[in-house]
């Protein structure tokens, strides 16, 4: 490595970067030339493209994986003072949308190895209750989603994945969200498909997806969409109280680009991902990733664990020394129980998660994403030997 680099004076190697070109460009120049700039015809051919390779029989566009979670629990029917198990590491978003009904998020203990629910433990937090349970694929690795659906169909439970990480990944030679009840994707601006914002639900139930598609859009008849188009009609009908949950094509001709790629942008990840395993793995301060043998992660984010037995500075301090020598990295994820909404509305305690806090104080998050060069690579990986070296116990 060049000592510019290790006295922090040399270039930048951000967190993320997305992979954008001229075919993501063009696509939305097309969009609009025109005049479609909200739903239209390509957010339509978006869907059937996702639908097709994902293997569902359904696809229905949102406008973030936020929405499409919100969206799949009203299907479901979840109401006031129901019950869903979520993991205890996620982003707010898989137990916020609980709020919006007033149902109970119950914080399920995740794997150390994986970072994702233990399905082994989540018995244990089924009440009468109980509705739903919503797996996360942590940075893309599926959750054991065999012994989970099993598990709810003995209780008579609902699963909806939160796969905002997991596009594309195998579980048992099957793609996340074309099989179970219901899957949510993520296209926001760092997601493996970046669309700038933007989500789908793929599910194999018509119902469920006729509902949705009613829900995204106020509410009302479902070709409401193309009332101002040639052919279509002025009159629409309300058949519920719905949200403006809506993709537009500009998100959609991303979408539809991105989508194209969106297996090399995988095999990019992975590489990226296999070359800082082997850099590491040998290091005692350091804990990579782990993968399960019958799955494929999408590779979303590469997440390394400190050993701090080994070490005289903790996560943060680390991840300081990194920023000072042009690495950015992130966090994935503070605890849903150490914040302060969820701990003072529902009286968490961190001694009650004890895999989730060995985690939290450990974890960082190293950039990864397609384009990114082999150099930049190189100097990660040497920016992380330095600095365990230097603050090796």
């Amino acid at each position: 490595m060049n000592s510019g680099r290790l006295k922090g004076v040399s270039l930048y190697i951000p967190f993320h970067k997305p992979y954008i070109t001229e075919e993501e460009i063009c696509g939305v120049v097309d969009s609009l030339r025109s005049g479609w700039l909200t739903m239209g015809p390509k957010t339509l051919r978006f869907e059937e493209a996702f639908a097709r390779y994902t293997g569902a029989a359904h696809a229905v566009s949102v406008n973030s994986c936020t929405a499409a979670l919100h969206m799949a629990l009203k299907a479901i029917g979840l109401a006031e003072g129901d019950e869903a198990i979520v993991p205890a590491v996620t982003f707010t978003a898989t137990a916020e949308v609980l709020s919006y009904f007033k149902a109970v998020p119950v914080f399920a203990e995740v794997e150390a190895r994986t970072h994702n629910m233990n399905a082994l433990n989540l018995e244990r937090h089924i009440t009468p209750r109980t509705r739903a349970i919503l797996p996360v694929h942590f940075a893309g690795q599926p959750c054991d989603m065999d012994e989970i659906r099993e598990l709810a169909r003995r209780y008579r439970l609902f699963v909806i994945e939160d796969a905002a990480h997991s596009l594309p990944a195998v579980y048992r030679e099957n793609r996340i969200g074309g099989t179970g009840d219901m899957t949510c994707f993520s296209f926001y601006a760092t997601k493996t498909l970046a669309a700038g914002e933007g989500g789908m639900v793929t599910t194999g139930n018509p119902e469920w997806a006729g509902r949705m598609r009613t829900l995204r859009l106020h509410g009302i008849s479902n070709d409401a969409w193309k009332r101002y188009s040639r052919g279509g009609s002025w009159y629409y009908e309300v058949m519920e109280p719905g949200w403006k949950y809506n993709m537009t094509d500009i998100q959609a001709a991303l979408g539809l680009a991105q989508l194209g790629k969106v297996d090399w942008m995988r095999d990019m990840r992975a590489e990226i991902a296999g070359r800082y395993t082997d850099a590491f793995r040998h290091d005692e301060e350091l804990i990579v990733p782990y993968v399960k043998p019958d799955r494929e992660s999408a590779w979303h984010l590469y997440v390394l664990k400190l050993n701090l037995d080994m070490l005289r500075i903790g996560r943060d301090r680390f991840i300081s020394e990194m920023e000072e020598r042009g690495v950015g990295a992130s966090v994935h994820f503070i605890p849903l129980y150490r914040q302060p909404y969820y701990r003072d509305a529902y009286g968490c305690q961190a001694k009650d998660y004890p895999v989730s806090e060995w985690i939290y104080e450990r974890v960082l998050s190293l950039p990864i994403y397609p384009g990114m060069m082999r150099e930049d690579v190189d100097a990660v990986i040497e920016v992380i030997k330095y600095l365990i070296k230097k603050f090796r116990r």
